[in-house]
């Protein structure tokens, strides 16, 4: 799984998920993307299992990027516990994605091999998604999938 090999600080606040995606919106590295609609928190091991599906999918051709990284930590009291006595221990990593961030991209591959992976990885994850290609959104327009 994914997470930070050290950070600040062990423990966050929740924090907030308004607004669009200012960076991470543009598909700078293969040809097609996978573009969130909704904002949410992906889980370390839902990148993991998209990646695998698209990696499996494509058979070991072409190339696959993961454009998010879970650096937030996400705390849980253990089950039964009582009101009080301090914040919960660290149970996973999430990464913040806010719409219109590009989570996947992908290159190397024919645009039907393309689609068919970031489709299954679609499956994968918690929020809705949308297939783009570097030509959609260089055009302005985004093909709806």
């Amino acid at each position: 799984m994914l997470m930070p090999k050290r950070v600040k600080r062990r423990k966050q606040f929740r924090g907030s998920m308004a607004g669009k995606a200012l960076r991470g919106n543009k598909i700078t590295y293969g040809e097609y993307g996978l573009v969130s609609l909704d904002p949410c928190w992906i889980k370390s091991n839902q990148i993991e299992a998209a990646r695998v599906a698209m990696t499996r999918y494509i058979k070991r051709g072409g190339k696959v990027w993961i454009k998010i990284f879970p650096d937030k930590p996400v705390t849980a009291k253990p089950a039964e516990t009582r009101m009080g006595s301090g914040k919960g221990a660290t149970e996973y990593w999430v990464a913040v994605v806010k719409p219109g961030r590009i989570l996947f991209e992908i290159a190397g591959v024919s645009e039907e091999i393309a689609r068919e992976a970031l489709r299954l990885a679609m499956h994968k994850l918690p929020c809705r998604c949308k297939i783009v290609s570097k030509a959609d959104l260089e055009g302005g327009e985004t093909s709806e999938n």
